[in-house]
């Protein structure tokens, strides 16, 4: 085992290691933001019938032929169709049908002007009345056909594709209400450290709040995972070993923080090895070089540094795309853009470096990014007011104002393609 890899390479083998879960069916509305596992058929033609696009007069194109400004053609409203109406009678030459959008096209008609060019000559436009048409009809216009998304028995959403708002909107009008998609992954959160306290109680002398486990299970839920924040595991190496062969006895992706250095304290490298096979334990990155990653029993176990920032990036980087791939989710990184620096960025480091940075738009479209000054790895706040990761590569030079930087959109979702 090398002793550190690239980001790439740590990115790789931690994907090789995991594998698309298997599906659960889910009700249509749960579907929104998953990947289908199979192919999802309509079973009727969407739309089932022809109807009018939008309010307006259904009749024969042909009626209409002539009709100019100088010339208007005037017809005869014998009949009203509604949304959820029917109109099976004829339309005598001379005669035409008002009918709102929805409504099924009559079948004596092959055309609807819209109602904002008719003009009435004789009542309000409803049966009785009389219309004028100063413009011809196009055969067919204003009509949306039968079976014109989709036919009885096509598949509507394709197995892999991501399901979105409209998407669940699109399968329930075709009749598809539950929906196979690979399940989401349980994600076990331990965090490791006896000087961690809970949220609810104040820190007495050497003691701090456990932030960490909840921004974990926090990036773990907002990558579509289950997450589950276990008890805070002392620093004991026997007591961290049965809190991770407990973990992995029940869920899917073990993350634990803290520990993950070689210090006489950090004991989440010996326990991977001892209790099944380590994989990686350095990665070419900052913050976040100190990585575990191995197999317990089979399943993955990362550990991440204590410090929120290296514990963050490395989520991020290493996990997140690991838990999308488990969904079924082929694109598995965030956007990257190049944006110019608002400032000088001092490097001093032959590792790949993530800055914390707020990235905006010009008025001319092109992308600005200032990295927060300070960059401690041990912030959270800084991430907070953070939307993006601006990246130094590897080697010891830094970048000055105005130069072009790879940056790592966090605030925007991998499907998106900028």
């Amino acid at each position: 085992m090398p002793e550190m890899i690239s980001v790439e390479q740590a990115r790789d083998l931690v994907l090789s290691h995991v594998s698309q879960l298997p599906a659960e069916t889910v009700p249509v509305l749960d579907a929104a933001g998953r990947v289908a596992a199979v192919d999802l058929k309509s079973d009727i033609d969407i739309s089932p019938f022809a109807h009018a696009a939008m309010d307006g007069f259904a009749m024969r194109a042909a009626q209409l032929q002539s009709a100019s400004p100088e010339s208007p053609v005037e017809l005869d409203v014998i009949a009203e169709v509604a949304a959820g109406d029917t109109f099976e009678g004829d339309i005598p030459e001379g005669a035409c049908v008002r009918i709102m959008t929805g409504a099924p096209l009559p079948a004596a008609a092959d055309a609807v002007v819209k109602y904002e060019i008719v003009r009435n000559v004789e009542g309000d436009g409803r049966p009785g009345s009389r219309v004028a048409f100063e413009t011809p009809a196009k055969l067919r216009g204003n009509v949306r056909e039968a079976g014109e998304e989709a036919r009885a028995g096509e598949a509507v959403v394709r197995a892999g594709e991501v399901i979105n708002a409209a998407g669940v909107g699109f399968l329930a009008g075709c009749g598809v209400t539950e929906v196979p998609t690979p399940r989401r992954p349980r994600v076990a959160i331990i965090s490791i450290g006896s000087e961690l306290v809970p949220p609810t109680q104040v820190p007495t002398a050497g003691k701090i709040r456990n932030s960490n486990g909840y921004a974990l299970a926090a990036a773990a839920r907002a990558a579509g995972a289950l997450p589950t924040m276990l008890p805070i595991v002392e620093d004991s190496l026997e007591a961290l070993k049965v809190a991770v062969l407990e973990a992995v006895r029940e869920y899917d992706f073990v993350v634990t923080s803290g520990g993950a250095s070689d210090g006489d304290f950090d004991f989440i490298k010996p326990c991977v090895e001892q209790t099944g096979e380590l994989l990686m334990t350095r990665v070419n990155m900052r913050p976040g070089k100190a990585q575990t990653f191995g197999l317990v029993n089979g399943t993955p176990v990362f550990g991440l540094p204590g410090n929120p920032a290296a514990a963050y990036c490395g989520f991020e980087m290493l996990i997140r795309p690991a838990l999308r791939k488990m969904q079924g989710h082929s694109n598995l990184q965030r956007p990257l853009v190049k944006a110019r620096l608002a400032r000088d960025a001092k490097k001093g480091d032959t590792r790949r470096i993530y800055l914390r940075a707020t990235i905006t738009k010009d008025a001319d479209g092109a992308y600005a990014v200032e990295p927060a000054k300070n960059q401690s790895s041990g912030l959270f706040g800084v991430i907070q007011r953070s939307n993006c990761l601006a990246v130094l590569p590897e080697g010891g030079e830094g970048r000055t104002a105005g130069s072009l930087v790879e940056c790592i959109l966090l605030d925007v979702n991998e499907d998106v393609c900028l």
